[in-house]
């Protein structure tokens, strides 16, 4: 007998902000799996189990997962975020590309959920409005200077950026390489937006100019959005700025 693998984005971390869908899911699986702190949102059912690993055994968490739903049980794979945004589903697909045959044939589902980019964008208005990109400053996968030819590159093309996996205790001068990097492609009043937390109560959202922008105010935890030389910011008197990035861009005279 053959279970089922579903996998499934938390969403950024406000519990209003998991969808109905991915809440179901839940509460039908027999086993829980995945990264300890993302495993902490789901609430504890009676007759489940789980197993919390580390957060950089994806493959290995991956293919228990596998196992488990070969063996029979019906099993969910938490991510925070989507799923598919640098996440678990591509840790599964890989896994089955390269496991056992049987593995193939196991029913795998994938329900999406809110990613950081899209939770930090609504908090401050629009500025993934226009054309963007997400980009992982992580090396871990792929080596640093792919990340800064696709960085070049998106800048002089004029994507939005959205950067994940930002900085880390391993990786803590990424960022700053990466901001002197854009600063000689794009305007010195480019808006940068640093979101940590969105919608939940410790959130923390900072907008600067890419002229001051600075890698300690990023954590792991934190999404960075940095504009193209269209995105603008509308000043209120009431209330916060919003940041946009226009639809419509006109052509150079």
């Amino acid at each position: 007998m053959t279970g089922r693998l579903t996998v499934i984005g938390l969403g950024p971390g406000h519990a209003a902000q998991i969808t109905p869908e991915a809440s179901a899911a839940l509460a039908d699986a027999e086993l829980l799996l995945g990264y300890a702190p993302y495993l902490a949102r789901v609430p504890e059912r009676p007759g489940q189990r789980r197993e919390p690993t580390d957060n950089r055994e994806e493959i290995a968490r991956a293919s228990a997962a596998l196992m488990a739903a070969a063996a029979g049980d019906r099993v969910a794979m938490v991510s925070g975020g989507d799923p598919g945004v640098f996440a678990m589903a591509a840790a599964v697909c890989e896994a089955i590309e390269h496991g056992p045959p049987q593995w193939r044939a196991i029913d795998v589902v994938i329900l999406p959920g809110i990613t950081a980019m899209l939770a930090v964008a609504a908090r401050v208005g629009a500025p993934l409005g226009a054309d963007f990109c997400a980009i992982s400053l992580s090396d871990n996968l792929k080596p640093w200077d792919l990340v800064r030819q696709r960085l070049a590159a998106v800048a002089q093309a004029g994507f939005v950026i959205a950067l994940y996996n930002p900085i880390s205790r391993a990786r803590p001068w990424q960022l700053g390489e990466a901001f002197a990097l854009l600063a000689d492609l794009l305007p010195p009043e480019t808006p940068v937006i640093f979101g940590r937390a969105a919608g939940r109560p410790d959130e923390r959202i900072a907008i600067v100019p890419l002229c001051e922008a600075d890698a300690a105010m990023a954590d792991m935890a934190t999404c960075v959005i940095i504009g193209s030389a269209h995105t603008r910011i509308i000043a209120r008197p009431d209330g916060p700025a919003l940041v946009y990035s226009p639809r419509s861009v006109r052509p150079s005279a």
